[in-house]
Order: C-alpha cells, then sequence, then structure tokens
C-alpha cells in the first residue's frame, strides 16, 4: 500500500512565500506510484487546512481561496495518529508528515515537538536539533566549544539599552552584522560599517525576534554542504557564493542579481574536502538529522568558519541544497523519496 505523506506548507512565519515555492516543487517530485500525498496548508496567521486542489495554486498564493479548504487540526490521541477535520470530525491516518516551513514556527522545533509527542513520524531534524540550529548563538557555542572556528558574537535581548550594546560590541571590528537570533533567509539581518548605523540595524533585527545577535565579519566567501542521512552520511559537491557586494540577503538568494553560485566551489579538491569533513562535523555536533545545509566561510588564509545551519533548506528542484546532492549523481526525486524513507526508520 501507498504511504500517506502529509506535506506541510506555509506557516506564521516570515518565510511564509518562500515555503509555498519550496513545496510547490516536493509536490511535483514526489513519486505518487510510491506514496499518497495529502496536502496541508498553513496560514500567516497559522491556521490548519486540509487542501485538494491544483498544485499551481500553492505556488501562487491562491490556495486558500480553493473551495477544497477544509479546516483540520493535528490530533494529539496518538491512537488517531493523523489529523482530525473539524467540519465533519473525520480523522485521517497519516503515515509520515514532510514539513516543508522555513523560519520560525516550521524549522525552529515547535512542529517537531508536537509531531513527536502525538507520535507521528516526519522528515528531518528532531526538535531538539532544529531548535538548536535555529538559536545562532547557541549554535555556535556548542560548535565552537569542539574546536571549530566561529565568528566573534554577542548575544542581546530587547530588554538592553542602546547604550549598554554599543559598549559591549566596540571591542568588535566593523564591519559587523546584526541579526535576529531566530530567522532565516536572511530576513532582519543588516550588515553594518560604523556605530551610526547601530540603532537602526538593531530596531530592524527585533522585528523579527526579541533577541539578537551582533557578530563580526569573517573576510572570505560562503560555501555549503548538503548532507542528508541519519547514521550512514551522504555530503554532496561544495558549492560557493560570490558576491559583488553587500552580503547574501533574501532578495540575493532569490534573484541572484548581483551575485553567482559556483558549483564546485572554484577551490581545490583537498580543501573542498576540509570542508566536507568540517561539514559532517558541525552536522553531528548539533545532532541533525535527515537533511540539512550546513553553510560556512572560506578564508583567504584557508580557514573555515562555521555560519549556520539550516534544517529545511530550499526545496525546488534548482535550490543550492538538491543542486549540491546532483552534482554527485542523485536526483532530486531520489533525495525526496530518501528523506522519507529517513523518517521513516527514525
Amino acid at each position: 500500500m501507498k504511504k500517506k505523506v502529509a506535506i506541510i506548507f506555509g506557516g506564521c512565519s516570515s518565510e511564509y512565500n518562500v515555503s509555498l515555492v519550496s513545496a510547490t516543487s516536493v509536490i511535483r517530485n514526489i513519486n505518487k506510484n510510491k506514496y499518497y500525498v495529502i496536502m496541508i496548508g498553513i496560514t500567516p496567521e497559522g491556521d490548519f487546512y486540509l487542501y485538494d486542489d491544483e498544485i499551481d495554486k500553492i505556488d501562487k498564493n491562491e490556495w486558500l481561496n480553493s473551495s477544497s479548504c477544509k479546516k483540520i487540526t493535528i490530533s494529539t490521541n496518538r491512537s488517531d495518529h493523523g489529523i482530525i477535520v473539524l467540519e465533519t470530525n473525520e480523522i485521517i491516518k497519516i503515515d509520515i508528515v514532510f514539513p516543508i516551513l522555513h523560519g520560525q514556527n516550521g524549522e525552529d522545533g515547535r512542529l517537531q515537538g508536537l509531531l513527536e509527542l502525538v507520535g507521528i513520524k516526519y522528515v528531518g531534524c528532531d526538535m531538539t536539533s532544529s531548535a538548536l540550529c535555529m538559536d545562532k548563538y547557541l549554535a555556535h557555542e556548542l560548535v565552537s566549544s569542539s574546536g571549530i572556528l566561529s565568528p566573534i558574537s554577542y548575544l542581546f535581548t530587547k530588554y538592553e539599552t542602546l547604550e549598554k550594546i554599543e559598549n559591549k560590541v566596540s571591542n568588535l571590528k566593523y564591519p559587523l552584522f546584526v541579526k535576529p537570533l531566530k530567522a532565516g533567509s536572511s530576513f532582519g539581518i543588516t550588515k553594518i560599517l560604523s556605530v551610526k548605523e547601530l540603532h537602526k540595524a538593531i530596531n530592524e533585527a527585533f522585528k523579527y525576534d526579541d533577541k539578537i545577535i551582533i557578530e563580526e565579519n569573517v573576510d572570505g566567501f560562503e560555501v555549503g554542504c548538503a548532507v542528508l542521512g541519519n547514521k550512514d552520511l551522504i555530503i554532496g559537491e561544495v558549492d560557493e557564493i560570490e558576491l559583488e557586494d553587500g552580503f547574501f540577503d533574501y532578495y540575493e538568494k532569490y534573484n541572484l542579481k548581483t551575485s553567482k553560485i559556483h558549483l564546485p566551489a572554484r577551490i581545490s579538491e583537498q580543501e573542498r574536502s576540509r570542508i566536507k569533513e568540517t561539514a559532517l562535523k558541525i552536522y553531528k555536533i548539533l545532532g541533525c538529522s535527515g537533511f540539512a545545509r550546513v553553510d560556512m566561510f572560506y578564508t583567504e588564509d584557508k580557514k573555515i568558519v562555521f555560519n549556520e545551519v539550516n534544517t529545511i533548506p530550499g526545496c525546488t528542484s534548482h535550490s543550492r541544497y538538491p543542486s549540491m546532492l546532483k552534482q554527485i549523481g542523485i536526483t532530486f526525486e531520489t533525495v525526496i523519496d530518501r528523506l522519507i524513507e529517513l523518517g521513516v526508520e527514525r
């Protein structure tokens, strides 16, 4: 019998629209002969709906207008093992959830914790690992305690004064990055060149979280590694982001107007191997499973510096994660199939 795979998209997150694009691609490429797909959309307000209409409407953000939408909730009874259609009280059993939710309330461990509580298997990192990777400061602390370089950074809450923040970061070397503690797709991140820009950047970061980090710039370029697996890990080819100016912000990530992605990265095979080894160590340190994209910086003096881990990376057929695996001969369709198998076996 076909396994029932619930693909969840949307979400109460600043990355709602990114999720719609990723989910559309996964739904189109999943093996329909092997899996029965149940589509579940979450609105920006956080309401869950069962969706059974054209896939194209998801990408266009027209899915909620469909007459097929039925409000649902995930049953907290383990014996139900699925969702409840609120209108009819119908219980729909689910074998596994494939959450394609980026950012807060989807990638940060909250949904994973709920699914663990109700006993439904799911694709990707578990609750603890998801929460750790989303917390940029804790992730840096854990990884650096294992001997891997991380940027110098400070953590602040919204209750601290601007004067206190200025004093604490006065020993850091500009340019600096001001970031929300837990946000993806570079939302709320500002690169600043002087203390004059600090106040505005802090206010921008606090729009996305009640905690922020201020971090020194790393002189070098960003490299990434796609890791796939629970125990026996597969790692894709290393990619490189080339920037004309600024940093790899939300606009550049999804438009590539002044930046380029090189695959493989324009460094020797030996150095790419070092980067892969570091990515695997970081994946294990942070307890990742299923899949994740590990991002690092590579400096002129050949140092590898940890940046962050994306536990639900972009999932379109041309996104960085599947592209790195395609480079070593693993198709996007195979990646989707393997991710479901990994979720089931865990």
